[in-house]
């Protein structure tokens, strides 16, 4: 179940990440800083729970950055529809 989980958070980063070189989706859509925070979180959670220093430093500071994009994101989008009303 472990294996499982990590391929499906690694995904959350590949994908989107795979889809901006390809230049299909932004580095600051909303969708891709969502699945970026979703998979890194997870990766972290795991990596912590397995004792993988190297891997929850590289994921923690991951989420960290992903979730602070979010946040961001989320004031930007909120201010432009207060903006328009």
């Amino acid at each position: 179940m472990g294996q499982a989980i990590q391929i499906i958070g690694s995904l959350c980063v590949l994908i989107p990440f795979i889809l901006v070189q390809m230049e299909r989706l932004r580095p600051d859509n909303v969708v891709y800083v969502t699945f970026n925070a979703l998979g890194s979180s997870t990766l972290a959670v795991l990596a912590a729970v397995d004792h993988q220093w190297g891997f929850l430093l590289l994921e923690g500071v991951w989420a960290l950055v992903s979730l602070h994009s979010l946040l961001r994101l989320g004031r930007t989008m909120r201010a432009s529809s207060e903006a328009q009303a």
